[in-house]
């Protein structure tokens, strides 16, 4: 005997299909968990980044304050003349990134460049000389003694950046 096979659909090809992507009430879903997430993680940059620009700021201070005492530690031991009125530190900061002549025609130098204010934006810093008071803002002139960043902002721990 013969049989006749039924015609049947082909229903695997159904359940395929539904089962290929997603549905619009699944994404809609996966979209806002990832919106929720990212606005989460923002504050997390923001903070990252402040943190890295204080980083970049107490380097940068560090570095010139290094070469202003190198500048004084120099002139102390005379190896090059300086004005009387100075008490050895350096006029400006120009002076230690063109640097001064010592014994035999040799030229120092104490910084390479002026480094760029990461708070600012530029290589403007506020400088205080050795008369003037420990909290001023203003240079007198004369020398420079410690320098500072003029930005008006305030820290992450809570402290003012021209106090650094």
């Amino acid at each position: 005997m013969k049989r006749i096979a039924k015609y049947r659909p082909n229903t695997s090809r159904r359940y395929r299909s539904s089962e290929a992507g997603m549905t619009l009430l699944e994404l809609i879903i996966a979209c806002s968990i990832l919106m929720i997430l990212s606005t989460a993680a923002m504050p997390l940059v923001r903070i990252t980044i402040v943190r890295s620009r204080e980083a970049e700021l107490r380097r940068d201070l560090r570095e010139m304050r290094n070469a202003i005492d190198h500048y004084k530690d120099m002139a102390d031991t005379a190896a090059f003349q300086t004005e009387v009125t100075s008490n050895g530190y350096p006029p400006d900061l120009d002076t230690l990134v063109k640097g001064v002549v010592i014994a035999g025609n040799k030229r120092v130098r104490f910084l390479r460049r002026i480094p760029v204010d990461p708070m600012t934006g530029q290589a403007d810093w506020g400088m205080r000389s050795i008369q003037d008071d420990p909290d001023t803002t203003s240079w007198g002139g004369g020398n420079v003694f410690d320098v500072f960043s003029k930005s008006q902002g305030t820290a992450l721990d809570g402290t003012k950046y021209t106090e650094w």
